[in-house]
């Protein structure tokens, strides 16, 4: 069996109709999202390749507890970007410029005046932001990046620009956050250094270039997820390229090599 994950294309209004490689979008479809299909070994975690020419809406995500108390399970999402390419002036919002009410909130986003309330953060490669749920946020344009979240599809629009798609506004005021988004989320990820960009609670995330040292391997005890970025690896002896994403069953069965990159997740729940 493949070690290598299966895709889904996934058609956004904000899409392209243009990937870069090895992504190619069907004729006449603009493709948002590249999704890769969350093996049954590690079931919690869902990874993306986004794919912008227009803002996505200004959105929000409940966590674990709220999805709970309302009875419809562990539906939680929180999730990190790590921008791959930039077209000039690309932005992402995340949180506000100043704490603001609920009833602010609410008329911001009912006039869509909550797009100029929020902070538009000037992005190039190798920026990296964990988005912790109930920070409300949005993608701009010309932005290339690998998104890792919590695998569920809850989000509360509150704003499209718009755009003819349902809005959310009583569950997205029910969790959202009015707040400034607490810049110690964010880093700069070098392209040649390992480095550990995300540990738990619900999931880890690592950069490893090169080849690895005894403290990845630790933090990788079970099953895990590999998405090369530059270079290649091998998955128990398959070949996986930037573009794809594996299952390994054990850190063992990776096979590094001394110019690749590469990212490696787990859900912590796994």
């Amino acid at each position: 069996m493949s070690a290598v994950l299966p895709i889904r294309q996934v058609e956004k209004p904000w899409g392209r109709d243009e990937l870069p490689a090895p992504f190619v979008a069907p004729q006449g479809k603009r493709i948002g999202e590249i999704w890769f299909e969350p093996p049954a070994e590690l079931p919690s975690l869902l990874v993306k390749y986004i794919f912008t020419s227009e803002k996505l809406s200004v959105q929000v995500h409940p966590n674990d507890a709220q999805t709970l108390a309302e009875g419809i399970g562990r539906q939680g999402k929180e999730e990190c970007w790590l921008v791959l390419a930039t077209e000039p002036g690309a932005t992402l919002g995340i949180g506000f410029r100043k704490d603001l009410t609920e009833d602010e909130l609410r008329v911001a986003a009912l006039d869509g005046s909550i797009e100029d309330l929020m902070v538009w953060h000037e992005v190039s490669p190798g920026d990296f932001f964990y988005i912790p749920a109930n920070t409300v946020h949005a993608i701009g344009a010309g932005v290339s990046l690998i998104e890792v979240q919590q695998n569920s599809d809850i989000t509360y629009r509150l704003f499209d620009y718009g755009r003819p798609r349902e809005l959310h506004l009583e569950e997205g005021m029910a969790v959202a956050r009015g707040e400034p988004y607490a810049m110690r989320w964010s880093s700069k990820v070098a392209s040649d250094r390992s480095q550990v960009l995300v540990d738990g609670p619900l999931f880890l995330l690592d950069q490893v270039a090169g080849l690895p040292d005894d403290a990845a391997a630790d933090r990788y005890p079970g099953a895990l997820l590999v998405i090369p970025r530059e270079g290649s690896v091998t998955v128990s002896g398959q070949s996986v390229s930037p573009g794809e994403c594996a299952l390994a069953p054990a850190f063992e069965a990776i096979g590094f090599a001394q110019d690749c990159v590469c990212l490696l997740a787990r859900g912590c729940a796994d």
